[in-house]
């Protein structure tokens, strides 16, 4: 059965397709103005999508950390070995990571330089990924450095790097750095930054978020008082709070991209008003030949839902393309903008804008089937 047979049997509808037809600029003007608030509907909603994949990826290893460094009351520069120690007898359920820092230029053969954090810690591989292989649970000889840095100096796995009058041979790459005002890291034995008494930094890796905001407010309770801080704890918060923050990132730009489709609700119901404007002697002969109001009713509702379900469609697709680039450029994966918490906006929008279409084309439909024949043949 063709698509015109099948219009047939619903006269409202034919009618309400051959006056779209009639003026298709202005059809196309309608529908564009519906696109556009799609497509910034559901382009927001899948790029805080992406976002939150993103940040949750990245934050993941960050939020079942504590960090501990010396206080402002503290009478030492630094964490004590006794203080680890204790840290030790207090968290038993959770590894316990002293490092000292320090920061250096690597000079490579090449006679490139690169300014690098150099991290003294035993118990590498709590701490770091590498590109190929594991990093050792004790990192007795031989140094880290991370792949960025290795590659802007051309160093390879064996090459001698020096700190401190020291050489040490490169025992792996690490996948991504983690210094802050560096280039990159070198992290080397805790022997190497013997001459530094104490540790500048303990880092704690507990079983979840949760868990490492427990394992903060008892070392927070044992070494600090109201009046006195001994010792800095600090904590990432659990992904609860991320999410949550995220959730309301994410309700923000959906309003924002809302407000785009309110606008384009409003130009449809110029474009109905002017339509029913302009064929008021057409509907008043329709009126004198006997069709009924609900008929003329139907009729514009029609047009109205059709403008939204195009525009809809074309935007919802306009909006999956978009949101594939989106997820591509943000987490590298292009076909995450196909799962469902992704997608799901797709549907949204394209309810939406027909929600907003048929309410836009309510109150042109109810004048124009309200109006006497005899007013509307007189123009």
């Amino acid at each position: 059965m063709s698509v015109a047979s099948l219009l047939w049997r619903f006269p409202s509808v034919l009618m309400a397709w051959r006056n779209l037809g009639r003026n298709r600029l202005r059809t196309a003007l309608a529908a564009l103005g519906i696109v556009i608030g799609v497509v910034a509907i559901c382009s927001l909603g899948m790029a805080t999508v992406a976002i939150e994949q993103q940040a949750t990826a990245q934050l993941g290893d960050l939020t079942n950390e504590v960090t501990v460094s010396s206080g402002p009351d503290s009478e030492t520069e630094g964490v004590t070995e006794e203080q680890v120690e204790e840290m030790r007898a207090i968290v038993t359920d959770a590894q316990v990571i002293p490092q000292k820092t320090n920061g250096t230029t690597l000079e490579a053969r090449n006679g490139r330089e690169a300014r690098v954090s150099v991290t003294g810690v035993t118990d590498a591989s709590a701490l770091y990924d590498l590109t190929t292989g594991p990093a050792p649970e004790r990192l007795q000889s031989g140094a880290l450095i991370s792949n960025g840095t290795a590659e802007r100096l051309g160093l390879e796995s064996g090459d001698p790097v020096e700190y401190d009058g020291r050489i040490y041979r490169i025992r792996g790459f690490i996948e991504s750095e983690h210094s802050f005002g560096f280039g990159g890291d070198l992290v080397i034995p805790v022997s190497g930054l013997a001459d530094q008494r104490h540790y500048d930094t303990v880092t704690i890796i507990a079983a979840d978020g949760d868990a490492a905001g427990r394992i903060g407010d008892r070392l927070d309770t044992r070494f600090n008082t109201e009046e006195d801080e001994e010792l800095r704890v600090s904590t990432f918060g659990n992904r609860a709070q991320v999410g949550g923050f995220l959730d309301t990132l994410s309700l923000a730009l959906l309003g924002i991209g809302g407000i785009s489709l309110v606008v384009a609700s409003v130009a449809i119901l110029n474009v109905m008003l002017m339509s029913t404007v302009e064929r008021r002697g057409e509907i008043g002969v329709l009126r004198a030949v006997g069709i009924r109001r609900g008929e003329v009713l139907r009729m514009i509702l029609t047009e109205a839902t059709l403008l939204g379900a195009l525009g809809g469609l074309v935007g919802a697709l306009v909006s999956l393309a978009t949101g594939m680039v989106l997820f591509h450029v943000i987490t590298g994966d292009a076909t995450g903008a196909l799962g469902w918490a992704s997608s799901r906006y797709l549907v949204y929008g394209f309810g939406f804008a027909v929600a907003a279409s048929v309410l836009s084309g309510v109150y042109p439909a109810w004048k124009a089937a309200n109006e006497s024949p005899v007013e509307a043949l007189r123009g």
